[in-house]
């Protein structure tokens, strides 16, 4: 398995990039988010990867941190995701953003990824649910987790600017939680009703 490259980005474009590794070229398919978290051409990056081999044939997909290839992971674990579908999500969600749709069941947040549709988003929801316990930080490998010292409304705000609610509105919602202060899920809940009411 190729974990990640290491070496100059020669090309990027709308959905995928080419990473110089010692004079070889690799194409890595990205999320729209990895792709414009990747320095100018001719710059030195290190993208984690996944390789797939499969009936049509061998790819490769980048992602800028190690969270969003395990987000990928998960996605492409659900019945009826495929690499495409997950890379889609991922390019309207960060990984905690993605966490927080999942811990609020929100399929609309999903849903607004580009082919996928509420019953995929639903499916992620179901399959995804019941594994993932952390709230925002669920998708973290060992070793790669936060510093643990931020709070839940700490976390709670990440992810919802993850979902792409405003640093003011998602502060506004949070105000008056008092749950706590570890409970990332509980604040995000409270803080998606309240933006829900306000529309």
């Amino acid at each position: 398995m190729i974990d990640y490259l290491s070496g100059e980005v020669a090309a990027v474009a709308a959905d995928h990039a080419v990473i110089d590794v010692g004079g070889i070229g690799y194409l890595a398919s990205m999320s729209t988010k990895s792709l414009a978290a990747l320095p100018a051409a001719g710059q030195y990056a290190r993208v984690y990867t996944v390789l797939q081999v499969s009936d049509s044939g061998v790819a490769l997909y980048g992602f800028a941190d190690l969270a969003e290839r395990t987000a990928f992971n998960k996605l492409v674990g659900v019945k009826g995701i495929g690499p495409k579908a997950a890379l889609s999500v991922l390019s309207v969600l960060n990984p905690a953003g993605l966490a927080a749709a999942i811990s609020a069941e929100d399929d609309q947040a999903i849903s607004a990824a580009p082919g996928i549709g509420k019953k995929s988003a639903q499916r992620i929801i179901l399959e995804l649910k019941g594994t993932l316990d952390e709230g925002p930080n669920l998708f973290t490998e060992p070793g790669a987790g936060s510093s643990g010292g931020a709070s839940a409304l700490d976390d709670a705000l990440a992810a919802l600017l993850g979902m792409g609610f405003s640093e003011a509105e998602s502060k506004l919602a949070l105000q008056g939680f008092d749950g706590a202060p570890t409970d990332d899920a509980g604040a995000i809940r409270y803080a998606l009703k309240r933006l829900g009411a306000a529309k």
